[in-house]
Order: structure tokens, then C-alpha cells, then sequence
């Protein structure tokens, strides 16, 4: 059926625990000739079969797709995808007449690792993180369509960036299914361009719908800066929430275009609204005291890995710091990171500590989190990711 990937003796538990990912550091040996992206079964020591998943090269072997001994066909990606949606139906993000953007697929918490699928309207934009997923793109996206049951019209692959460099595919962004230059989509009434051409990710950030909402509700006569705006989304909510002034800033000119452009889409010629190119660190640094009393950071991932883990966690430090001594009494920031390494701890930790050194009283308002559309399987915490506080600062 497929080659065998054997285990050492005892190192099965983790998957028999369900934990997706088998590390090389645990095999002891292959039974064929598997080239990265094959299928692959997974055994036991004593020859018991445990999973079946993608082969890969690095510290992560194999990434398991089922462990149920079966066919990795397109019956399977067309049961996944279906229960992918079935879970969207559920929380209410498929059918909504007031949004029609959601991620559909998220790695591992959606039992597909290495891939990533978000809605923009008909258009669904894939993206794989791996061989694997890569080499059954076509097969995906028929899935996908199958399973909307004529919701999705058109699949856009984008992963040129995404797909290990040294695995040399050749890899074209492109439409696999269908066609369209309508790139706008709705989020609880509010419309967005989507860039899945160049944009980052998939062209937008969906996991902070949520958050987006809850900024709307402290924006009424607030003088907002939303640093790393990139395609302006808490910009928009902001304005539409009551904010006096919202500042939107990013290093990216493209960004910053990007931000005025939405902008204008829900609210044009309105003068509240001003955009800058700069960087978060020198914004903030000349960025007058007590004048905005809303600020939102949402920087980049600081740490991609963990052995920049120690310098990401001075740099939300010293980002955050600049904010808390800029803001103003009685003002609300919204902090995030994006680090997957950067636990919800490590966050806190660097956060207060610029509490600290800013000398502020500084109460905590909410905590946030990834929202359900990005869901975390319980056997792989690691792919709780997004963290973030929002702050009452005095």
C-alpha cells in the first residue's frame, strides 16, 4: 500500500497519544525508497501500525493525516473538507449574510496539517505548507468545491512562500478552479480587498475578526493608532465604531495603500482617517505623549523559532513600553503576538514587564486568543499561536 516508516522501541507514545507530528530523532528505519510528500504508513517497533501521513525532510518525518489504516484519496480529502465546513456551519461563519470571509481549513486543528484554506467570498485561497499537501493541491481543491455544495466558485493556490525552499517544485501562485478579479469580501458588514496575489498570508488576517469586533466597542471619541496596520482592518472597525482619529502605520508603503484603500471602500472622503509609512520602534518614539488613548500593536512574528524566542520577547518588551509611556491616562492598548514559540506566559511576562519600566498602573481587561475558525486540536497544542491582551492603562 504505502512504504513503512518504523519506529524506535518506545517512541511510539506520543502517537498514540494523537499527536500529529512523528520527529526524526524516533525512527529507526524505512521499509522502501519514500520520497518527501509520499504517504507513508507509520509503525511501532514490533511492527503494529499506528498512522498514516506525509513524509517529509527535517526535524518533523511525518505528518499524520489519519490514524485510521486507510487510502489517502480524494474520498478522504473530500470527508475532510466536508467536516471542516460542517465545524464553520456550527460556530456560524458559513451562511452568514453579514460576513462571507473565514479560514476553512487550520493545519492540524482541522486533521490536515500542512495545509491552510481561507473563504473570501466564492473564492477559497489554499495554501500548503508542505510537500505533501502540495503535490495533492489539484485533488484539494476539487474537494473543496465538491464539498460547498456550490458555494466556493474558484480555488487560488498561493504558496510560493510557504513551501520549503530546498524541495525545489517550482511552485506558481494561480487559480486552480475558476477565475476572478472580484477580490472584496464582507466581515460583519464591513468590506475588504483581499490580496491573495501578493498579499501576506492569504491576503487578509482573519484570525483577528474577533478581536476586530471588540476594538469597535472601545472606539467611541477615542484618538486611535493602529501600528502594523497592514491592510487596515482595526482601522476600519474603529472608525465605524465612533473613533475621533485613527493613525494607521506600516513599514510596507503597499500596506499603507492597502489600509487607505479599505478605508475608503466603507467610508469614503471621511477625514478621520490618516496613514503613515514609518517604523513601529521610530513612529512611537516621536509619537507626541497623552495624545492617543487607543493603541493597538499587532507587530510581525518577533520569533519564527524558538532560538529567537530570548530577542522576541525583549522586542514586545521595548515595543510595548514605548506604547505605555506614550498613551494616555485612562487609555486602552490592544497587544498581540503572532510567535507560535511565544507562549500565552512569555507574552504576559514581557508585557508586564514594560508595565514595569513604563511605571504605569496597568489592569487587565480581556485576554484573547485565535477565535474558533482557527481551532486547536487538544492532542497538538502547539497550534495555539495568536495571543493577546487588552490593557486599561492609568
Amino acid at each position: 500500500m504505502y512504504d513503512k516508516i518504523y519506529l524506535k522501541e518506545k517512541k511510539e507514545e506520543s502517537l498514540r497519544r494523537r499527536h500529529p507530528w512523528v520527529f526524526s530523532g524516533a525512527v529507526d528505519h524505512v521499509e522502501g525508497n519514500p520520497m518527501e510528500g509520499d504517504i507513508v504508513r507509520v509503525m511501532d517497533s514490533a511492527g503494529n501500525f499506528l498512522a498514516v501521513g506525509h513524509c517529509q525532510n527535517g526535524s518533523i518525518a511525518v505528518r499524520v493525516l489519519t490514524f485510521e489504516d486507510r487510502q489517502i484519496d480524494y474520498n478522504f480529502w473530500l470527508g475532510r473538507l466536508t467536516d471542516a465546513l460542517a465545524v464553520r456551519k456550527t460556530i456560524g461563519l458559513i451562511g452568514n449574510n453579514n460576513s462571507d470571509t473565514c479560514r476553512l481549513v487550520h493545519g492540524e486543528g482541522d486533521e490536515l496539517p500542512g495545509l491552510v484554506v481561507d473563504l473570501y467570498g466564492p473564492t477559497a485561497v489554499l495554501q500548503a505548507h508542505s510537500v505533501g499537501m502540495h503535490l495533492s493541491r489539484n485533488e484539494i481543491a476539487a474537494a473543496v468545491v465538491e464539498a460547498s455544495n456550490g458555494l466556493i466558485k474558484n480555488v487560488y493556490y498561493k504558496s510560493e512562500t510557504t513551501l520549503p525552499f530546498k524541495a525545489e517544485l517550482g511552485q506558481e501562485n494561480g487559480f486552480i478552479i475558476g477565475n476572478t478579479t472580484n477580490n472584496i469580501a464582507c466581515e460583519n458588514g464591513l468590506r475588504f480587498h483581499i490580496d491573495w496575489l501578493k498579499g501576506q498570508k492569504t491576503g487578509f488576517f482573519t484570525d483577528q475578526r474577533e478581536s476586530r469586533t471588540l476594538l469597535e466597542h472601545y472606539s467611541l471619541n477615542r484618538h486611535v493608532l493602529n501600528m502594523c496596520c497592514y491592510t487596515g482592518g482595526f482601522s476600519v472597525y474603529a472608525l465605524r465604531g465612533g473613533a475621533v482619529e485613527v493613525h494607521s502605520v506600516d513599514t510596507s508603503a503597499k500596506a499603507v495603500d492597502m489600509a487607505c484603500d479599505n478605508v475608503r471602500l466603507n467610508f469614503p472622503d471621511d477625514t478621520r482617517h490618516a496613514a503613515f509609512v514609518d517604523d513601529a520602534f521610530k513612529y512611537l518614539d516621536n509619537a507626541p505623549e497623552n495624545h492617543y488613548d487607543l493603541i493597538i500593536l499587532d507587530p510581525p512574528a518577533f520569533a519564527k523559532h524558538r532560538d529567537a524566542l530570548r530577542q522576541a520577547l525583549k522586542g514586545y518588551t521595548r515595543l510595548n513600553t514605548k506604547a505605555l509611556r506614550k498613551i494616555k491616562h485612562k487609555g486602552i492598548l490592544f497587544t498581540f503576538s503572532c510567535s507560535q514559540v511565544v507562549s500565552q506566559t512569555d507574552f504576559r511576562t514581557a508585557v508586564f514587564t514594560a508595565a514595569a519600566i513604563s511605571n504605569r498602573s496597568v489592569r487587565i481587561l480581556h485576554q484573547l486568543h485565535q477565535p474558533a475558525d482557527h481551532p486547536v486540536s487538544i492532542y497538538h497544542p502547539e497550534g495555539e499561536y495568536l495571543k493577546g491582551l487588552v490593557l486599561y492603562v492609568e
